[in-house]
């Protein structure tokens, strides 16, 4: 099955590439030749990944998914939220973001927070809708260096190590992207 996956994140790419199955062919925006810039203009993260794959599908024809992931800090009532990308203005920069977070937080005691991804599936003109949320807290300072985003200051429940200090495997296991694309692709499975 060949399916688009509507990004222009590499790093997105090919996490997700490492946990589907090799029965799904994945296609990069790059791949269908869309060198288009998406806006993400709703408010929502399902609203953002629905635009994406809305407009994938529709200019394209292709099936295609799209995700959307903001980082929800418990005592920022949810910032940065579906703003997790440019946090710190334009243009997109995670060193800005995550230094705006740490300096955000460094009179709060409560530090968690928590990714939430959102996949929006378009597939022979249905729509399907697929969550993934890894609760976690916020360093005070970044540690490792693997990773993206805000994965330097974001230690998951349960463990002493950032994102960044994980490899890929061990990250996609317990994150919010591989929740999920775990249950998209449980989805896709059984999809005739």
């Amino acid at each position: 099955m060949k399916l688009v996956f509507a990004t222009n994140n590499l790093n997105k790419l090919k996490e997700v590439q490492e946990m589907l199955p090799n029965s799904i062919q994945l296609l990069s925006l790059k791949d269908i030749h869309c060198y288009d810039e998406i806006d993400e203009t709703e408010t929502t993260l399902e609203g953002n990944a629905q635009l994406k794959a809305d407009y994938i599908t529709k200019k394209f024809g292709f099936n295609c998914f799209a995700d959307d992931t903001g980082l929800e800090v418990e005592s920022l009532d949810g910032k940065p939220g579906v703003y997790s990308a440019r946090f710190a203005g334009e243009p997109s920069n995670s060193e800005n973001n995550m230094q705006k977070l740490i300096l955000d937080l460094e009179a709060k005691t409560n530090r968690k927070a928590q990714f939430r991804t959102a996949i929006s599936l378009n597939i022979n003109d249905n729509k399907f809708l697929f969550e993934g949320i890894c609760k976690g807290e916020i360093s005070t300072s970044k540690q490792g260096e693997k990773g993206f985003g805000y994965d330097p200051i974001f230690k998951p429940k349960g463990f002493n190590q950032s994102f960044a200090e994980m490899t890929s495997k061990e990250k996609n296991k317990i994150s919010h992207r591989g929740i999920a694309i775990q249950k998209l692709v449980e989805f896709l499975s059984n999809y005739k």
